[in-house]
């Protein structure tokens, strides 16, 4: 699971050490398959050179999943804090000819020259205190009707087990619901993923820029 913090921090140095082996169990615990059928599972289609940014994208999968299905022709930009997942996320995308920008920093202190037209954010807003100040500096960078496609983690006991190693949090449906309305978006969709590890952990939803 991709993640977001403010600066360098014990749970950063965690995510560095666990990069080696990260893309692997990802693909073992089916989130790479959940991400390609939650994002499958709408009619968009984005244009060649859309501007596409995958936040707090740890080792990838999420950029992966979208290059697999939208093709290699879009302006992909990869953020993150540590340099080991983005080493990484680079070569997944390589592996699918497609190029991306990468940006070590947090979405918080990141400017980018031009608004984005879609934003990726596999479970990021699980840890903050607070998600409202990250959803709403997602909402800054993106032009508006811009799409977000967001994965939260949801309350299940599955959760409590992955919160033992990173101390993550968990919310209901109505609760992203509401903290994304109160940020600048409107939810078009969400997706229960179907089956195995990541039916149990987590919830997706499509957003648009309001």
């Amino acid at each position: 699971m991709a993640r977001l913090r403010m600066a360098p921090s014990e749970l950063d140095l965690k995510y560095d050490a666990a990069a080696p082996a990260w893309a692997d169990k990802m693909r073992l615990l089916g989130y790479y398959d959940a991400y390609l059928g939650f994002l499958a599972s709408q009619t968009f289609r984005a244009s060649t050179g859309t501007r596409v940014m995958d936040i707090g994208c740890g080792t990838g999968t999420f950029a992966d999943a979208w290059v697999a299905i939208q093709g290699p022709d879009q302006a992909i930009t990869l953020l993150d804090p540590s340099k080991e997942m983005l080493s990484r996320a680079e070569a997944a995308l390589k592996r699918r000819s497609a190029v991306s920008t990468l940006i070590q920093k947090t979405l918080e202190v990141f400017e980018p020259e031009a608004p984005f037209d879609c934003l990726l954010a596999a479970h990021v807003i699980e840890h903050q205190s607070d998600p409202l100040p990250t959803l709403a500096c997602m909402r800054k960078v993106i032009r508006p009707d811009g799409t977000l496609w967001l994965i939260v983690s949801k309350p299940h006991w599955c959760n409590a087990i992955i919160w033992l190693q990173w101390r993550h949090k968990a919310y209901r449906p109505q609760e992203v619901g509401e903290y994304l309305a109160k940020t600048g978006w409107e939810i078009e969709a969400e997706y229960a993923f179907p089956t195995g590890p990541p039916s149990r952990t987590s919830w997706g939803y499509l957003a648009r820029a309001v």
